[in-house]
C-alpha cells in the first residue's frame, strides 16, 4: 500500500493532471503527469509526489482482475518512491492489453514511463532505457 501523504484522491486532483499534465505511452500503460506548484509563502519544503491509478471496465469486466492490475502497480510506486522526485501528481491509466502482463512487464514500463516523462530524479530520458 502507498503511504497516504503518496496518494492523489480529489477528483479535482485526477482533472488538473487530466487537462494541463504531459503524457507519455507504452504498450500497457499511459502516465500523466503534472508538476504542483507551491506559492512561495507556504515554504514547506519539498511537496511528496503523489499517484493515482485508473482503470477502467474496458480492461476486464472482472473487479478481481483490475484489483490485481492496480496492487501490481502500486508495488511498483511503492519500489520506486525513493527514486521519484518530490512535487509530481501522476495519473497511471491502464490500457487492455495490460491485463496479459505479469509483475515484472508492469515494473518495466512504469520505471520506463517516469523516466520518459523525467519524473525519476538523477535519470535522464534514455538512461534507464
Amino acid at each position: 500500500m502507498l503511504p497516504q501523504v503518496n496518494r492523489l484522491r480529489a477528483p479535482k486532483d485526477f482533472k488538473a493532471v487530466y487537462t494541463r499534465g504531459l503524457h507519455r505511452k507504452t504498450a500497457h500503460l499511459t502516465l500523466r503527469a503534472l508538476k504542483r506548484l507551491v506559492p512561495p509563502e507556504i515554504d514547506a519544503g519539498d511537496p511528496p509526489s503523489r499517484f493515482g491509478i485508473s482503470i477502467s471496465q474496458k480492461v476486464s469486466k472482472r473487479a478481481v482482475r483490475r484489483n490485481l492490475l492496480k496492487r501490481q502497480i502500486r508495488a511498483g510506486l511503492r519500489e520506486l518512491l525513493s527514486k521519484i522526485s518530490p512535487g509530481w501528481d501522476v495519473v497511471i491509466v491502464v490500457k487492455p492489453t495490460a491485463i496479459e502482463c505479469n509483475y515484472a512487464e508492469i515494473l518495466r514500463e512504469l520505471e520506463k514511463l517516469l523516466v520518459q516523462a523525467e519524473v525519476l530524479h538523477g535519470h535522464s530520458r534514455g538512461e534507464l532505457l
